[in-house]
């Protein structure tokens, strides 16, 4: 398959690597179809991030198609659309049953206070990305949600990070009817943020 590789401070490339191959009975395998480059990807384009090593493919947003399972996959099937949020995680131990998603320590042999995302370094877990043309969905029972016919994959693709971050962020500003809120930034996070307060019911947003 073709992927994005790192090969350095400022260097990436397209290469030819090997179709990720299910590791675990929980895995699956995703053929991508739609990917998004996020904001934080230029920390590991310039080599800011720990343990960042060559070779590895960035991405943590992306959608796609199921092209293989484990199996002891119960809830997808190939063939289904499915959107992939950017955490890994397993859904059962003790980060997971109290919502702390991204603070599972059963993904990455690495953690100290943070769970595995995909293509973000070993640091997070060593997982490669979502830039190329397939990935392997670790947990694939707990983390992909399958995309409904009637939504765009263009759509789903903002629901793996970007529009959650934004709504996170404005859930976290404790929003009341009427109130006036400030969005810093007007990126795709930001605009996400904005759209966000009207819902939960500001007045004004700037």
């Amino acid at each position: 398959m073709r992927a994005m590789v790192y090969r350095g401070p400022g260097r990436i490339a397209i290469e030819e690597k090997d179709i990720p191959a299910i590791e675990h009975p929980n895995d699956a395998i995703v053929r991508v179809s739609c990917a998004a480059i996020c904001g934080s990807d230029l920390h590991l384009y310039h080599g800011m991030m720990p343990d960042l090593r060559v070779g590895h493919t960035f991405g943590h947003e992306f959608v796609g198609t199921v092209h293989a399972v484990g199996p002891s996959v119960e809830n997808l099937k190939v063939g289904d659309r499915v959107l992939v949020p950017f955490n890994i995680f397993c859904g059962s131990c003790f980060f997971c049953a109290r919502g702390l998603y991204s603070n599972c320590h059963n993904v990455n042999p690495n953690a100290t206070a943070v769970g595995g995302i995909y293509g973000y370094s070993h640091t997070c877990g060593g997982y490669d990305g979502g830039q190329a043309e397939f990935v392997r969905v670790p947990f694939a029972d707990v983390g992909p949600s399958t995309i409904p016919e009637w939504m765009d994959e263009e759509d789903a693709v903002l629901l793996t990070d970007a529009c959650p971050t934004g709504y996170f962020g404005a859930q976290l500003g404790e929003i009341k009817e009427g109130d006036v809120v400030m969005v810093f930034g007007a990126g795709p996070v930001g605009l996400f943020a904005a759209k966000s307060a009207w819902l939960m019911g500001a007045g004004r947003v700037i």
